[in-house]
């Protein structure tokens, strides 16, 4: 089985695209939502993003269990409205699924993911807290023999481990990789992938912020190093965000607001400086920074819900909800920076990506 990416897809991925990670849609009942789950697919096709991330840690990683056996389910779903919407585009969306666990786990995910179509799987190694960098290689190239890779530096506040340098030049090595998604929340492991990346001399590497807190200054920044005495740069070229699963359209006109001042070569704009500052006070409030990110996907929910596309916020888990004060740092974001929401522009098609 050849686990290469369709050479449009990769295309795509390397001129850089808003990827949102796709929220979980449930009733009351905390049972799948299909009609919003569809809505919420619709909404971000719409908007347009590039792709769609599922399974990922922001789809909730409590569909795997067996008590709710969402995982094939919601992968399914999304496909079918990618299918859909690709129908009426040029250039294809990127299908990105998620995978954890052990290796027997996350290669079983991805096997599921590449038989709905899914171009390539966003690795977490969350799961292997104790294992050792050759151990995770191992695992890592485990799954690269199923399908292309995505690496994921996933904050430690949520799960996530700290990778050191040394391992990401090694994962970098490995042929099957396509794209890093660094969303460690921190400049120094942020540095730590970047560089090891420009190490390595691969240049078909698609680099991603997820760093939530820091998007803007991630996209319009270059990464130069010395490698072996030759100036290498490096930028991060579009987003897998959970943030971006918010206010998608603004999302998408930002990203392309952040192209055109990196490819510029001038000074980046001073309204676009200021909008990295107002757009990491948005995502304080809807990830719940001051709770450690207990409130995140809760927070990520209630911008929704009150939009229309969900329901409520609730969360498989029982325990997960909004935090005190949540819901009114998220009132006063919206009403401080009403120009990065995108109300009106679900409001106009929020009938239509309901119904059908």
């Amino acid at each position: 089985m050849s686990v290469s990416l369709d050479s449009a897809v990769a295309e795509v991925l390397r001129r850089g695209v808003a990827i949102p990670a796709h929220p979980l849609a449930l009733t009351a009942e905390r049972k799948l939502d299909v009609r919003r789950q569809r809505a919420l697919s619709r909404y971000y096709t719409a908007a347009g993003a590039g792709g769609l991330a599922v399974g990922v840690h922001t789809t909730q990683f409590a569909i795997r269990d067996p008590r709710h056996g969402l995982y094939e389910p919601v992968l399914s779903l999304a496909a079918e409205e990618m299918d859909r919407a690709d129908a009426g585009r040029a250039k294809p969306l990127v299908r990105v699924a998620g995978a954890i666990g052990p290796t027997a786990q996350a290669v079983a995910e991805a096997e599921t993911a590449v038989r709905l179509g899914y171009h390539a799987v966003l690795l977490s190694l969350a799961a292997l807290t104790e294992a050792s960098e050759d151990a995770m290689i191992a695992h890592c190239r485990a799954v690269a023999e199923v399908a292309p890779l995505v690496g994921f530096y996933l904050q430690p506040a949520v799960g996530g481990r700290v990778l050191s340098h040394g391992f990401w030049r090694r994962f970098a090595e490995i042929e099957e990789v396509v794209a890093i998604k660094i969303a460690p929340f921190n400049r120094y492991q942020t540095l730590d992938v970047i560089r090891a990346v420009a190490e390595s001399g691969r240049e078909d590497v698609a680099l991603y912020t997820g760093n939530d807190d820091n998007i803007v200054m991630d996209l319009i920044t270059p990464h130069r190093f010395d490698v072996n005495g030759h100036p290498v740069t490096l930028r991060m070229v579009g987003g897998l965000l959970g943030h971006w699963a918010v206010w998608t359209s603004r999302a998408v006109q930002l990203l392309d607001a952040c192209h055109a001042a990196a490819e510029s070569g001038g000074p980046i704009p001073r309204d676009l400086l200021q909008r990295a500052v107002e757009i990491t006070d948005c995502n304080a409030a809807v990830f719940d920074a001051a709770h450690g990110f207990a409130g995140v996907i809760a927070g990520v929910h209630e911008v929704l819900r009150r939009q229309g596309l969900l329901e409520g916020v609730w969360c498989l888990d029982t325990r997960e909800g909004l935090s005190p004060g949540q819901a009114r740092q998220i009132d006063r974001v919206g009403r401080a920076y009403p120009h990065l929401t995108d109300d009106a522009f679900v409001a106009e098609h929020l009938d239509q990506w309901l119904s059908g």
